[in-house]
């Protein structure tokens, strides 16, 4: 319901309230007035007919006559008029006179004690009045004053409807609502109440209130615009940045891509003088005697010479292949095991101890066959350290799972008890044709193809120096759960290699 709606059915109910209340607070007042003027009657009918010779008084007034018209005379012993014995004791004591008193059963009235003249007993004469005129005009003045009430109550809400409530209740009300409806609808201009149309009273407190409150929101709403404003040029221009960043790490790269070139075309013109000049020196003797066989150690340095450039040529090959990952969930154990078993096949491995300490529980997704040829590598340069020891040498691989930069890691080192690495070439030992031992079997490659196959799957090969004795260990950190590949020049792309 409607504020009006409810002022009008409270002031509907007060008023029927106020009228019960005075029906139930006067009538017993107003009664008994009524009875004891009723019981003075009776008592003065009562002293008049006592004083009077039988058969009444002739010469009574026509008032007299109309009150005793209206009365109830009644004699007789106390058990026949049911007195109460409060009323016979006052009776009595009166001396004969009529005394008011309640005479039972809710009466009451003028009681006179007759003494016994022939022995029949105590008498008693009983007189009950009902003045049914003075009832009703008592229940005029009842009825009168109850309405004037009413009616005074009706003048004083018709004032609070006409003349109070509208411009101080309905009016501010329906100001707040316009307003409120303002902002719902998004009229900036109207949403503000004015202060010429604010009442100094409680609800114009709350109106001040709420205008304060929509001015503090829209000053929020500015700053936190401005902000977001901010927010954008600062991301723009670290888009912009990122770009830049790209673009020069894209042209590092090239420049690091033609320095490995040219290190890479130096020492490929080295590796191939050698093998070149021996098969010269071969195919300069044949020439220069055309009848003359080959000797058995000539073909066999020949055959080692060739050997040695196909496999240069397949070290090139490898490092300049770059494709994709073929990445399925793999057990790392059996992927070393494997490259194991391809290493105990050469014979310069013999003489080595292999153990594979990798749990079954280890798991990552990765391309198996290219693992495969990381560990390999890794696996043959250790067994390679140790035999250049002259000691009977141990290459241990182990691995477990980690949790690092918010995913899971596969780590997995290849440890060897050999002479460790040179302090000096550690800084490039994954760069190509780095390595020291560049024998028959050595290509200078076989780290910086395992380096690129890790990095194609968003790892990184670390390599250092047993701390506190002799050898090597090599590390390899792939994620378990491959990422997808971030495009190239996206500036919320994660730098996988930074986080490694």
């Amino acid at each position: 319901m409607r504020i009006r709606k409810k002022l009008i059915v409270l002031h509907t109910l007060f008023s029927l309230v106020l009228a019960i209340i005075l029906m139930v607070l006067l009538r017993p007042a107003v009664n008994a007035v009524v009875v004891r003027a009723e019981q003075a009657q009776a008592r003065v009918l009562l002293d008049i007919i006592s004083a009077a010779p039988e058969g009444g008084d002739p010469s009574a007034g026509p008032m007299l006559e109309r009150i005793r018209s209206a009365a109830v005379e009644r004699r007789g012993t106390v058990a026949e008029l049911g007195m109460r014995p409060e009323a016979v004791q006052a009776a009595m004591a009166s001396g004969g006179r009529a005394v008011v008193c309640e005479l039972g059963d809710g009466e009451y009235g003028a009681a006179q004690y007759i003494p016994s003249r022939d022995g029949r007993g105590e008498m008693f004469r009983a007189i009950v009045v009902r003045n049914t005129e003075a009832r009703e005009a008592v229940t005029r003045v009842y009825l009168l004053v109850a309405a004037a009430l009413v009616g005074v109550y009706a003048l004083v809400a018709a004032a609070l409807e006409v003349f109070v409530l509208p411009q101080g209740v309905y009016e501010p009300i329906r100001r707040m609502l316009a307003a409120e409806r303002a902002v719902q609808d998004g009229r900036t201009d109207e949403e503000l109440i004015p202060e010429t149309a604010i009442p100094a009273d409680e609800l114009g407190e709350i109106m001040r209130s709420r205008n304060d409150s929509i001015v503090k929101l829209r000053m929020q709403e500015a700053a936190l615009e401005g902000a977001l404003a901010r927010l954008e040029s600062v991301a723009t221009d670290l888009r912009r940045k990122n770009h830049l960043l790209e673009a020069a790490r894209r042209n590092l790269a090239d420049a690091d891509r033609l320095a490995s070139l040219g290190m890479m075309s130096a020492g490929i013109a080295h590796e191939l003088n050698t093998p070149l000049a021996v098969l010269k020196g071969l195919v300069e003797r044949l020439n220069a005697e055309p009848g003359r066989t080959m000797e058995p150690a000539q073909a066999a340095l020949m055959l080692r010479v060739v050997t040695r450039l196909e496999r240069l040529g397949d070290g090139l090959l490898d490092f300049a292949r770059v494709r994709p990952p073929r990445t399925t969930e793999t057990v790392m154990r059996t992927v070393i095991q494997e490259a194991v078993t391809l290493i105990r096949l050469e014979r310069e491995s013999s003489g080595v101890e292999i153990q594979n300490a990798i749990s079954e529980l280890v798991v990552a997704e990765c391309d198996a066959d290219r693992m495969v040829q990381v560990f390999v590598n890794l696996i043959r340069n250790g067994t390679e350290a140790v035999r250049a020891a002259g000691a009977r040498g141990l290459v241990t691989i182990e691995g477990e799972t980690t949790s690092r930069d918010r995913g899971e890691w596969v780590s997995i080192r290849v440890i060897d008890n050999g002479p460790g690495i040179d302090t000096t070439i550690l800084p490039r030992l994954f760069e190509p044709f780095a390595s020291t031992r560049l024998d028959a079997r050595g290509t200078g490659l076989g780290l910086a193809v395992a380096e690129g196959i890790v990095r194609e799957h968003g790892g990184v090969i670390l390599a250092r120096n047993r701390p506190g004795t002799s050898g090597a260990i090599f590390e390899v950190m792939i994620p378990a759960h491959q990422r997808p590949t971030p495009e190239v020049g996206d500036p919320l792309a994660p730098n996988v290699e930074h986080a490694v």
